[in-house]
């Protein structure tokens, strides 16, 4: 069954000087793309700031490591043309595979480099971005990241915010609401004319974290025509209890979580959304290359058809309809 994951974190080892071919010790590479039956992966430019550029040992602005980090992706996508290439589209998409080519489709997680100047956005859409995550866990010039704190976590979006959003349904460009504070979600709920994603998040019904959408934002989300991606994360698919088996994540939770999704948002409004190289739980498959595992054991709770739409045609509907074609 062909794969399209909606986020991974593999360009900040692209950053590190690391290569999709060979590269060691990572949920992606090129053999693990392959072996999992990758469609489009789409590979997320994470901006480190704050204490987390510290915890990476970044010492980059957020927009001189934005355009290392876009440079470095570049690089490997020319280094692996023979295997892989950039879509900017559907269409792109399916013209990739009709040639024996799988897609990467990139996008952005913490729109911290637009800084403000609603120029900037038109210059994402120009590098071929497609989804921009509009914060990660910090403020910026758009809103508000998520939090356990009721009152931070509904704060909505800036003004810029709002114009973003809007400038991104003009050019093309998906907005992306993982991490994003409540009240900001129920803004791009108001503002968006277009179906919007949640590309790495998980139900809040069945684990109470602020990362994690609850069924009325699932509804929502649905009723706009987007998309939720489920995370890996095992943080974020079962409660924390102190033990060590809490960063396991089983194929069994995953399926549970996509299960709930869609009960409450519909067959339509679901996918994958991996956080492949973003995060340091142990998952039951290993990697990429045991994707088809999670594939297979869908079975048991979705037919033929629902398992095609949640491994790959809800995430290239709702790109369609973003983008145009």
């Amino acid at each position: 069954m062909k794969i399209a994951d909606l986020h991974c974190d593999t360009i900040m080892r692209f950053y590190n000087g690391e290569h999709l071919n060979g590269m060691e010790n990572s949920h992606i590479n090129l053999e693990k793309l392959q072996k999992g039956e990758c469609l489009v992966q789409c590979f997320a430019i994470y901006v480190p700031s704050h204490d987390s550029a510290t915890r990476h040992g970044i010492t980059d602005s957020p927009a001189v490591y934005f355009e290392k980090a876009y440079n470095a992706y570049l690089r490997e996508m020319e280094l692996n043309k023979d295997y892989i290439l950039p879509a900017y589209s559907v269409e792109d998409v399916l013209k990739n595979e009709a040639a024996g080519k799988m897609s990467s489709i990139l996008t952005v997680e913490d729109g911290v480099t637009l800084d403000g100047d609603i120029n900037n956005v038109d210059d994402y859409y120009k590098k071929g971005i497609r989804m921009v995550a509009l914060t990660w866990n910090y403020e910026n010039s758009l809103g508000f990241p998520q939090s356990m704190d009721p009152v931070e976590h509904m704060k909505g979006l800036k003004p810029f915010g709002i114009e973003a959003v809007r400038r991104m349904n003009e050019l093309g460009i998906a907005v992306d609401v993982s991490h994003l504070s409540e009240g900001g979600f129920w803004d791009v709920v108001k503002y968006s004319s277009k179906p919007f994603v949640a590309s790495h998040s998980c139900a809040r019904a069945l684990c109470d974290v602020g990362r994690d959408l609850t069924d009325q934002q699932l509804r929502a989300l649905g009723e706009k025509g987007g998309i939720v991606g489920v995370n890996y994360l095992s943080r974020f698919l079962h409660p924390y209890t102190g033990s060590p088996e809490d960063r396991n994540t089983s194929i069994e939770e995953v399926v549970r979580h996509l299960r709930h999704m869609a009960n409450v948002a519909g067959i339509e409004s679901v996918g994958l959304g991996s956080d492949y190289d973003g995060m340091n739980s142990i998952l039951e498959w290993k990697d990429y290359g045991g994707q088809q595992m999670i594939v297979q054991a869908l079975e048991g709770s979705f037919t033929d058809d629902e398992i095609e739409k949640i491994c790959y045609k809800n995430a290239l509907r709702v790109f369609k309809d973003v983008i145009g074609k």
